[in-house]
């Protein structure tokens, strides 16, 4: 199994870059969650200028959040910057939208988008549509201002529904999924690729986003330690649920009991109009003490990584016979510590 790392884009995020590199880590990516975070095309850019071997992805991009020629523009300047390094990770933009306080794009324009970028940053033309005018549009001018000639990796975002995993199939896509543990989900979600792929042979890559806690000596699984290490990928499922009633239906009842505690600490409702601007500040943050609360047992184990040493190469190998090539985890309490774990972890 493969290692690399997600982080939310920030200034000097570059020297994290350095450091995964060192440490022998695969990939360094960004989330884009515009309001949230920082632009992740400003600090790949200075990802690509610190580093010489990562790969670095943007996990990930919509249509919802920009359009197919600056996308590409964006893209094919970083590939000119770290050739055939980038990776371009695109999804519905369901977090970066919500905090938005909008739905998620659909799966058909989220494969128009895909397609499109990949017309682009391989230098061909594509058709660009604005209402009723329909244009083909290509790069103009390449030379030294983009780069169409190393190839950039794609991989489509997946949760449990076989639409993406189909979309990615059809495009001969990547997938990434975050906090999806399950191995039989993640055959289920191969299976969709590979029945929309039409037989293609190559299977392409498969990346899981998670966080990581090893457990100390005689250290309870629940410990605040975990809890901490772990909470912001739990409270980000349950900021989810806040938002999502429907998914939030499917959760246990403790689990349902969490969700409305948070709505009622952020003081907000499932239904208020505003409810983005009170769930989503310090998304995928560091929790604080009184939020430890909310980070379930139940849920820490179904999205995050915690236990022991032999614990952890179990669940990890589990995941990589479901067909899983790199675990990347999303730091946020000592990244530099948590990235020299996860590498000597699959050492």
């Amino acid at each position: 199994m493969r290692a690399g790392v997600v982080v939310p884009a920030h200034p000097g995020v570059e020297d994290l870059a350095v450091q995964a590199e060192e440490l022998g880590l695969r990939s360094f990516w960004v989330n884009d969650t515009p309001m949230v975070h920082g632009d992740p095309f400003v600090a790949l850019s200075l990802c690509a200028k610190a580093t010489r071997r990562i790969r670095l992805g943007i996990g990930v991009t919509s249509p919802a959040l920009r359009s197919a020629p600056a996308a590409a523009s964006g893209f094919a300047s970083l590939n000119a910057l770290a050739p055939g390094r980038i990776i371009c990770g695109v999804g519905t933009g369901n977090t970066a939208r919500r905090a938005l306080g909008m739905q998620p794009t659909t799966a058909a324009a989220l494969e128009n988008f895909t397609a499109a970028l990949q017309d682009l940053c391989a230098g061909r033309s594509t058709e660009y549509r604005e209402g009723d005018r329909v244009r083909d549009i290509r790069f103009l001018h390449a030379g030294a201002h983009v780069n169409t000639t190393d190839p950039i990796e794609f991989v489509v975002a997946a949760l449990h529904g076989p639409k993406a995993a189909a979309v990615a199939g059809r495009r001969g896509a990547g997938l990434i999924s975050f906090g999806l543990l399950d191995p039989t989900a993640w055959h289920a979600l191969h299976d969709a690729r590979r029945q929309a792929a039409h037989g293609t042979l190559r299977d392409p890559d498969s990346y899981v986003v998670t966080a990581l806690h090893l457990l100390r000596s005689n250290e309870d699984s629940d410990s605040d330690a975990a809890r901490d290490t772990t909470g912001h990928l739990v409270l980000s499922l349950l900021d989810f649920a806040a938002d999502t009633p429907a998914f939030a239906g499917q959760l246990g009842p403790d689990q349902r009991e969490a969700v409305r505690q948070l709505l009622d600490r952020r003081g907000t409702t499932a239904t208020a109009p505003d409810r983005y601007t009170k769930l989503y500040p310090n998304y995928l943050g560091r929790i604080t003490p009184q939020d430890r609360d909310l980070v379930l047992p139940s849920l820490m184990n179904s999205v995050a990584l915690v236990g022991t040493r032999d614990d952890l190469r179990t669940r990890i190998t589990a995941l990589e016979q479901a067909g899983v090539d790199e675990l990347l985890i999303q730091p946020v309490i000592d990244p530099p510590t948590e990235m020299a774990q996860l590498a000597e972890l699959l050492t």
